[in-house]
């Protein structure tokens, strides 16, 4: 599978918590928010808000923002009316993007990601346009250090995994994002602690970025991370490695 920078790319997130730790927390609520509108307070029986707490727990958002969200989505609390969207585009090198917003305001919203798209060379395309190119898929990043690959991919493949990987210091952990929670469950019931476990877009195809794309690229996903409608990006790009060590 194309995936050389899902590890990169968690621990370059992480990296960056602590300097927009404010608006990491607002994303992470409004995702709790609408995963308890739409299917219930209750994560025993809400996999979309349990998967929702669970990232944001993650990333250390405090509980009483956790619950005041849950609240909020069940209507205890006084709440926006936010919708999911997926818009998609190309960016620089013809790099195929996908953006999970959640936003209030779809025009407000589009017209931002159009700017930025532009800004960093690329542009906004209609929908369909790319998503063709990713796999919706289930993904656990497990540290080489903590369990034997041998083990892993025993243990992962009996639960119904498609794929173990090694890349970069990282076991990378695949499956179909229908059965995300029970290689989930089989992997905390054998003691292998996950780095990052999430439903997410996996490329099928990459493009390797030149010096100058890869800047643009970069830029292109820090105007992303900076709008708070984004929840999340998803990109089948090959960032060079000087700029990634940089």
């Amino acid at each position: 599978m194309a995936g050389h920078s899902h590890a990169a790319n968690i621990a370059h997130r992480k990296g960056a918590v602590d300097a927009k730790r404010g608006k990491l927390f607002s994303k992470l609520c409004r995702a709790i928010y609408v995963a308890a509108k739409t299917g219930g307070g209750d994560p025993d029986t809400n996999l979309r808000l349990r998967y929702a707490i669970d990232k944001a727990r993650q990333y250390s958002c405090p509980k009483d923002n956790i619950e005041r969200s849950i609240k909020k989505g069940t209507g205890e609390l006084g709440g926006e009316n936010f919708e999911q969207v997926m818009y998609e585009g190309y960016g620089p090198g013809g790099v195929a993007v996908l953006c999970d917003v959640l936003t209030d305001n779809r025009n407000r919203t589009a017209g931002d990601l159009r700017k930025a798209f532009e800004l960093c060379g690329g542009n906004l395309g209609q929908s369909g346009c790319v998503s063709y190119l990713f796999n919706y898929k289930g993904l656990f990043l497990v540290d080489e250090k903590t369990v034997a690959e041998d083990r892993l991919m025993e243990i992962a493949l009996e639960a119904g995994a498609d794929d173990v990987a090694h890349v970069e210091g990282y076991f990378e952990v695949t499956c179909d994002a229908k059965i995300f929670d029970t290689v989930r469950k089989v992997l905390e019931d054998s003691k292998i602690a996950t780095e990052s476990a999430e439903i997410t877009y996996i490329a099928t195809t990459e493009v390797t970025l030149s010096v100058d794309d890869g800047k643009r690229m970069l830029r292109l996903r820090d105007l992303l991370e900076e709008n708070e409608d984004v929840q999340n990006t998803y990109a089948n790009d090959l960032i060079p490695d000087e700029l990634l060590e940089g």
